[in-house]
């Protein structure tokens, strides 16, 4: 392991034992025990044995490895069930690994779940002593960062209430206080920040950056995509509990949405309508999005959608409705088409939606689509609406082939580069 690697894990492997009831039953009657032993009375030495619970090994991690460098933000993305909270737990000393080796240099703070780490008969200023002395801080240093921590968590009204009658977002807000003040060379944040408000949310984000600059490593598992666009250096995509993919963070989400949306685009017929009448005579079944690249949609391209209905009922004066989504499901943009297609037979019908000059940034989005009649000028009724649909990605290579170069995910979602400004002089009386 070199000098400048903080984090090395090598053959990476976590195993667990599953258990089986050979019968399900909701609960063991009186009648179903004595049943039990008087069959038991007249077993002979062939008889069948009773069939046993069972047991199978299930390994939510298996030959991981990778290496994180000192000062990097590296984020952990996958399915539920990927293996993500099991890989955290193992570098935060909680969890043994079955087999692999973890090599860590320097203090760790995790941030795993809501309260982690907190005595919860002690009081927030307790526990903030307690949570430093976990770590390997001096009463001292603890006393030195005491007050940044208490204004950045906003509890100080609060300090010397057990935590136990702390609410969710004032135990998470104390808890990411205590772990980015205190100055570990690794800090391991989970998914628990959504618990927070946005405000605060915010604020961590800002911190973590800090923490980055300052040197320290961050490890952050999150399934709020721009999140991990706007912090992570690098990305770890687990999937099965096996890495599927590790490198820059842009290639490895795209890589993630692509293979999500492959498997989710084309079947929408188990999706819960948020209307019980939706899709009762005309139904979207299907949406796929008619990429050009390996990685999407290249920027500044027209984005193409097939769109699958099948049709009970004939209908006329139809229209598609459409939104771009973020991944966090804010919209970006919304449309209508004419109300102008025509479903006179029952059965399928497919179509090609093309959204022209669309100027959306590199990125990574969600398609939502409505069919129904009226739109903005007039009373709308839906058809059946599908949100959000399949994820797509506008990737960082444009039109022309060259990459899209000085643009950040902070910027925002609109890539509109073409901007007239007529000079005026102003003339002083």
């Amino acid at each position: 392991m070199s000098n400048d690697v903080i984090i090395s894990v090598e053959g990476l492997g976590k195993r667990y034992k599953i258990k089986h009831q050979a019968e399900q039953q909701r609960y063991t009657a009186l009648r179903d025990v004595i049943a039990s032993q008087f069959k038991r009375l007249f077993q002979t030495r062939n008889s069948k044995p009773e069939t046993r619970n069972s047991e199978e090994d299930f390994w939510a991690l298996k030959d991981v490895s990778f290496e994180v460098k000192q000062g990097e933000v590296v984020g952990i993305i996958g399915r539920n069930g990927a293996g993500k909270s099991t890989l955290l737990k193992i570098l935060s000393r909680i969890t043994e690994p079955t087999t692999g080796r973890v090599h860590l240099k320097g203090r760790v703070a995790s941030l795993l779940e809501v309260g982690t780490g907190f005595h919860p008969e002690l009081t927030g200023r307790e526990n903030i002593f307690l949570n430093g002395a976990i770590l390997g801080m001096h009463r001292t240093e603890i006393k030195r960062k005491f007050d940044e921590i208490v204004a950045f968590s906003e509890v100080e009204k609060f300090l010397d209430t057990p935590v136990k009658r702390y609410s969710s977002g004032m135990y998470v807000r104390l808890a990411f206080a205590v772990a980015a003040h205190l100055e570990p060379e690794i800090l391991i944040v989970d998914e628990v920040l959504a618990v927070g408000d946005a405000e605060f949310q915010k604020k961590c984000l800002g911190k973590m950056g800090e923490v980055a600059r300052a040197g320290r490593t961050v490890i952050l598992v999150s399934h709020n995509m721009p999140t991990v666009q706007i912090l992570a250096d690098k990305c770890l995509l687990l999937a099965g509990g096996k890495v599927s993919a590790f490198g820059k963070t842009e290639e490895v989400i795209s890589h993630y949405l692509l293979s999500v949306d492959s498997e989710t685009d084309c079947d929408f017929s188990e999706l819960k309508r948020a209307n019980a009448d939706y899709g009762e005579n005309v139904r979207i079944c299907a949406i796929r999005p008619l990429r050009s690249g390996k990685l999407g949609f290249r920027a500044g391209e027209d984005l193409s959608f097939e769109v699958e209905l099948t049709v009970e009922v004939p209908v006329g004066g139809i229209r598609f409705g459409y939104s771009i989504l973020e991944v966090t499901s804010a919209p970006v943009m919304s449309g209508f088409t004419p109300p102008e297609i025509q479903l006179r037979g029952r059965g399928r019908h497919a179509f090609t939606m093309t959204i022209t000059d669309p100027r959306l940034a590199p990125g990574n989005y969600l398609f939502a689509l409505s069919v129904g009649t009226g739109d903005t000028r007039g009373a709308r009724h839906e058809l059946d609406v599908v949100s959000p649909g399949p994820g797509f990605v506008v990737s960082a290579i444009s039109v022309s082939g060259e990459p899209v170069v000085g643009w950040r995910p902070e910027y925002g979602r609109v890539f509109h580069k073409n901007c007239l400004v007529h000079a005026q002089t102003n003339t002083q009386k």
